[in-house]
């Protein structure tokens, strides 16, 4: 990616440099020949008004047209140049619009999960890359256990959550849901049944009840409160005023942790089959974090979790941790057995809590 970083980085440069002397030379020039230009029409009129053929006015008269005809000219030169530049950019966004989308819907309709979701040898490539971002993934997990994601920056912690709403498809193996391939599922009634938090908190101008109804538009206040409960956010809340308190624009009037709460709360508040928390709760304090896990956990049964962290504090009580390394499960399994089975995850853990057994409790 670098050697072509390099490349047409450097093809760009040179194109540019090349333009841009052509342009520094041209501005000149053209003054130059304009300034001859006068200096020759000005002379042949002097000689033409002295011979009496042309009066001085109609001299004048002929520098002012040919003064404005150069202004003209010189606005239809910059008026192709903004046209040339125009038509490249539609070209690029009509490449854009042209792209087929890779989300070929299918025709079975997603109700709710009963048995639990499995990966089958999923890799996936993205375009143009040339290497694999996440390579032979193989597990299982039932309903209503949580299954625990943890790697390093650049892992594929993300790409692996991502493939199971299909934000993108796996491009080989499968990923079956009750035993059926995801890809066989109606999109929209498979989406439905799937709460994700991003990594990035996004919250929109409003009320509190408007936010969560972007989970669940027909959600009743109940139902509100039960997610806001199991988020931690019902003390922030009833001091901001309730569900009708407002939320600016970004949730800029919420802190980091209070933003990601809120985002867990819409997914929660959605009921799902399947929730997703991607790194969403890198702001909390682990007091908050860990009721926020004991929260999830009462989950159980009901919805498959999937939590992406980079604490292993936040995955070790999952039923299954799986442990990212360039796109490869370096280790699958509980946290006792990764401990003793997976340097990485002990690594990482040791890191954190400074392998003490007190701490780790």
């Amino acid at each position: 990616e670098e050697a072509k970083f390099r490349s047409r980085n450097g093809a760009l440069t040179h194109a540019q440099k090349f333009v841009g002397r052509i342009s520094a030379l041209l501005n000149p020039l053209t003054f130059v020949l304009i300034n001859l230009a006068t200096i020759a029409l000005i002379y042949t009129g002097a000689i033409q008004v002295d011979a009496g053929e042309l009066s001085q006015g109609e001299v004048i008269a002929l520098y002012n047209y040919m003064a404005q005809i150069l202004v003209e000219l010189v606005k239809l030169a910059n008026l192709i140049i903004s046209i040339t530049k125009a038509l490249a950019s539609a070209g690029r966004i009509s490449e854009c619009l042209e792209i087929e989308s890779s989300d070929i819907s299918g025709e079975k309709k997603f109700t709710s999960l009963s048995e639990g979701i499995e990966f089958k040898d999923v890799s996936f490539t993205y375009d143009e890359a040339s290497e694999k971002s996440l390579e032979n993934i193989s597990f299982k997990i039932a309903k209503g256990k949580t299954v625990g994601i943890i790697g390093g920056t650049g892992s594929g912690k993300s790409t692996l959550v991502n493939l199971i709403p299909r934000f993108y498809d796996a491009t080989e193996g499968e990923i079956t849901l009750d035993g059926v391939n995801i890809k066989d599922f109606d999109t929209e009634s498979f989406r439905e049944r799937i709460g994700i938090v991003p990594q990035k908190a996004v919250m929109f101008s409003g009320s509190v009840r408007d936010n969560l109804k972007w989970g669940n538009g027909s959600a009743t206040d109940e139902q509100m409160w039960r997610a806001l409960r199991a988020a931690q956010c019902e003390d922030f809340i009833l001091e901001k005023g309730g569900l009708d308190a407002m939320i600016s624009q970004g949730g800029k009037n919420l802190s980091g942790g209070q933003r990601q709460r809120l985002t867990i709360a819409r997914a929660i508040v959605r009921e799902p089959d399947i929730l997703i928390l991607d790194d969403s709760s890198s702001a909390l304090d682990y007091a908050t974090d860990a009721r926020l896990r004991l929260a999830i956990k009462e989950m159980s049964g009901k919805a498959n979790v999937f939590i992406v962290s980079q604490r292993t504090s936040s995955v070790m009580h999952a039923d299954l941790i799986i442990v990212l390394e360039d796109g490869a499960a370096v280790g699958i399994g509980t946290h006792e057995e990764l401990l003793s089975s997976c340097d990485i995850y002990k690594e990482i853990h040791e890191t954190q809590f400074g392998g003490g057994a007190d701490d780790e409790k």
